[in-house]
């Protein structure tokens, strides 16, 4: 019996249900065009927003228009490596979607905020905008796309879907489209654009859709998609987490528009969780490391651990002195215990401690399929890793290489040298 027929709801029946051709009529029934919008009330909305609002606003709206005209750029490759003809058929309309999108956002900039006269002048008013997490997540498309051309096998298609649909659509684009077009149907003051964002958010639905049902039809055909997507979970999450951040941390930018940053993180995870709960590939099903972190606490409660996270600068953007204060690192070693593959220790059991030069020292207990993080010296560690702070967190969570680290003495292991081989199997994210 699958997950979702145990929550009494099949999931995946509307991907049995919707076909490739449903989705194409879908989108001839819902064609709009980008040119016919009427801005002259918006840029009175416009000029009526306070200061942090345009700000904001302006944050946002820039992460969008770059994002549109970006994936306008990579969608060829996409529909060169589609399996099936219908597939081909609509990732080409959503070619014009994203196109439209971009034009859409053009005109909004140049007509309304006064940037630029030509998409490219505008595309390059936007970059200041954008931050650390977005230039990572959208340079892996770039290069996802130059993968494709190369190589159009199932894995590598699935992976790319997962990429484009799954996280920069529904992970990252439907949570803003969520709360923006939320606020402006709510005052009324910029109706063309909020008629305009109507119609880019039933686009993005209808693409999710497509995803989630590309998605599934890949898993059933081969184990091996599976694989490939969480490949590109593990090296994009860390950036998509970090996407959402307002410039300097201020709180301000979210708020102005009557919703916390806890909100919008929330949202995204019920999104990402339903989608994939849908394509058949559950977050619980994925290797612990993936999703590393308490599905039984509520959405909000997550969000708001995650939120301490970056804030902390021990995930995310790396900095030059993150937070090592006990409750930072309480949250980080419940998440690295997590991300344990307990079955990769073969049923021995296994504890591995970390000793920090400038940080209460930390160890992992692993033993009969669970792990543990508990504060304090273990009295027999399997393993032992000596090193500061900040150097473990340039190798787990900010991307570094651990061999490099050790041949600098940055890390220094003590004990077994089997446990230390096979550590990259425990932790392999």
């Amino acid at each position: 019996m699958s997950v979702a027929q145990k929550d009494g709801i099949d999931q995946r029946s509307f991907v049995d249900q919707i076909s490739y051709d449903d989705l194409y009529r879908r989108w001839e029934e819902g064609n709009w065009k980008a040119t016919e919008f009427d801005f002259s009330k918006d840029r009175e909305g416009w000029a009526s927003l306070s200061d942090v609002q345009r700000k904001s606003a302006l944050w946002t709206y820039s992460m969008f228009f770059y994002g549109e005209d970006s994936v306008t750029d990579n969608l060829s490759p996409f529909i060169d490596a589609a399996p099936l003809e219908e597939q081909k058929y609509f990732l080409a309309t959503q070619q014009v979607d994203e196109a439209r999108h971009a034009v859409f956002f053009h005109r909004f900039f140049k007509e309304v905020i006064g940037a630029g006269d030509t998409i490219g002048s505008t595309l390059a008013y936007t970059e200041a905008q954008l931050g650390w997490g977005y230039r990572n997540v959208f340079d892996r498309l770039d290069r996802m796309g130059e993968e494709l051309r190369k190589d159009r096998s199932l894995p590598k298609f699935a992976q790319a879907i997962a990429l484009y649909h799954m996280i920069v659509e529904a992970a990252l684009a439907q949570p803003g489209q969520h709360f923006i077009e939320d606020y402006f149907n709510k005052a009324g003051t910029m109706p063309g654009f909020s008629a305009g964002m109507h119609n880019v958010s039933r686009d993005e639905q209808r693409h999710i859709g497509f995803g989630v049902k590309v998605l599934a039809d890949c898993f059933r055909q081969s184990e091996e998609c599976k694989a490939a997507v969480v490949e590109v979970l593990r090296e994009v999450l860390p950036w998509s987490m970090s996407v959402f951040v307002p410039p300097g941390w201020d709180l301000e930018y979210t708020r102005c528009y009557g919703f916390e940053l806890e909100d919008i993180y929330a949202f995204g995870m019920r999104s990402v969780e339903t989608k994939w709960k849908a394509a058949g590939y559950p977050i619980d099903q994925m290797p612990p490391d993936v999703f590393p972190f308490d599905t039984s606490r509520p959405h909000l409660e997550r969000a708001k651990r995650a939120i301490a996270l970056l804030r902390a600068g021990v995930v995310g953007e790396p900095v030059e002195t993150p937070d090592a204060s006990p409750e930072t690192q309480a949250m980080l070693f419940d998440v690295i215990a997590r991300s344990a593959h307990t079955d990769a220790v073969n049923g021995r059991p296994v504890t591995i401690q970390w000793r920090f030069t400038d940080a209460a020292p930390w160890y992992v207990r692993i033993d009969n399929g669970a792990s543990e993080a508990v504060q304090g010296e273990a009295p027999h560690p399997s393993l032992t890793l000596e090193t500061s702070w900040r150097d473990w967190l340039e190798v787990s969570t900010y991307g570094g290489d651990p061999r490099r680290a050790m041949l600098r003495r940055r890390l220094r292991p003590r004990g077994s040298l089997r446990m230390l081989w096979r550590l990259q199997r425990i932790f392999p994210g």
